[in-house]
C-alpha cells in the first residue's frame, strides 16, 4: 500500500487534498470542542490535508510518520497486533494519531480541556471515512 500511495503523490511531492478529507477534517472541528487542529498523512510523513494554523503541517506530518512507526513497533513487540491508535497528553494538551486504513493516519490536537472520550469515539469514526476517502482516491487515479 505504501508503494500505491508514493505513486499516488509521486516520490516526495504531496498529494493535492481530496475535498472530501477536507470536508471531514473541518466537520471534526466543529463536532469535538477544544480540537484545535486536524491533518491527515501518509504512512511515510507527506501531509495530504490539513486543517492546522499556528504550525507547521509538513513538520507534523513526518513527526506523526514517526510516532507511527514507534506505535506500530511497540504494539507488534508485545504482541498487541497492528497499530491503532495513540494519545499523547502534554502540560498544554494532547497529540492523538489514529490509523486511518493502511495508506495514512489521522492526528488531532486538542487543547488540554478536551473530553478524551468524544475525541476517540469521533476520530475512530473519521478515521475509518477518511481511509474509505483516500483509497476510492487511489483507485480512481489507478484508473486513468
Amino acid at each position: 500500500m505504501r508503494r500505491a500511495l508514493r505513486q499516488f503523490t509521486g516520490r516526495r511531492q504531496p498529494m493535492t487534498a481530496v475535498p472530501e478529507v477536507l470536508t471531514e477534517l473541518q466537520g471534526l472541528r466543529v463536532r469535538v470542542p477544544h480540537l484545535t487542529g486536524a491533518l491527515v498523512a501518509s504512512t511515510d510523513g507527506l501531509v495530504i490535508a490539513h486543517h492546522v494554523s499556528d504550525m507547521e503541517p509538513d513538520g507534523v506530518a513526518a513527526l506523526t510518520a514517526a510516532a507511527l512507526g514507534v506505535g506500530s513497533r511497540l504494539t507488534d513487540a508485545v504482541g498487541h497486533g497492528g497499530f491503532r491508535e495513540l494519545l499523547v497528553r502534554g502540560e498544554r494538551g494532547y497529540v492523538a494519531t489514529y490509523a486511518a486504513g493502511a495508506s495514512c493516519v489521522l492526528t488531532l490536537l486538542a487543547s488540554a480541556d478536551a473530553n478524551v472520550g468524544r475525541l476517540n469515539l469521533e476520530a475512530r469514526r473519521a478515521g475509518a471515512r477518511v481511509a474509505e476517502l483516500v483509497e476510492n482516491a487511489l483507485e480512481r487515479r489507478r484508473e486513468t
